[in-house]
C-alpha cells in the first residue's frame, strides 16, 4: 500500500527537465492570451492610468512614471499658523490681504538666516546644520533667542 501525500505546491517547474507525464501545467495569469509581455491590468487599462505623458520611454504598451507637481512650499505656513503668531504678538483682528505679505516676509527672513548659516557651515567644513549654527547667526545679527544665552548653560 502506497501512502502518497497530496502535492502542496503546483507552480512552475523549478527544474529544467521535461514536464512529468499526467501533469499538464495550466496557463498562468501573466500569460493571458499567450502574450507574456503585457500584464492583465495594463491590458484592461486599469492601474496607474494614462498619466498625460509621464516620465521615461516606453517601447511597448507599458505604463510611464508620474512626476510629482512641485508647489510653493511657503503655503505650508497656513492661515491658522499666521493667526496664531499674530495672537501671540497681541494682534486682535487680521485683514484678509495680509497673509501673502506675511508669507513673503517669512520667506525673505528665512532665506537671509539660512544664507548666513550656510556660510558658517562651509567655513567649518561641515554639511549639517545644527542648532548652535542658527543661534550663532541670530546672535551675530543682533536678534538672540531667549534661553540660549551661554551664561545660562553652565
Amino acid at each position: 500500500m502506497v501512502n502518497e501525500r497530496p502535492r502542496q505546491y503546483v507552480g512552475a517547474n523549478r527544474f529544467a527537465g521535461a514536464p512529468r507525464p499526467g501533469f499538464a501545467r495550466p496557463p498562468s495569469s501573466s500569460t493571458v492570451g499567450g502574450s507574456p509581455l503585457q500584464s492583465r491590468a495594463a491590458e484592461r487599462g486599469i492601474g496607474l492610468g494614462k498619466g498625460s505623458g509621464g516620465l521615461g520611454k516606453v517601447k511597448g504598451h507599458g505604463l510611464k512614471r508620474h512626476m510629482k507637481v512641485q508647489r510653493d512650499t511657503i503655503h505650508g505656513v497656513t492661515k491658522g499658523d499666521i493667526r496664531r503668531l499674530a495672537r501671540r504678538g497681541g494682534v486682535k483682528r487680521i485683514a484678509a490681504t495680509i497673509y501673502d505679505d506675511v508669507r513673503q516676509a517669512l520667506k525673505d527672513r528665512l532665506r537671509s538666516i539660512l544664507h548666513d548659516a550656510v556660510a558658517v557651515i562651509q567655513s567649518s567644513g561641515r554639511k549639517t546644520v545644527t542648532v548652535t549654527d542658527i543661534i550663532f547667526v541670530l546672535n551675530r545679527r543682533g536678534r538672540p533667542v531667549a534661553g540660549f544665552d551661554p551664561a545660562f548653560s553652565r
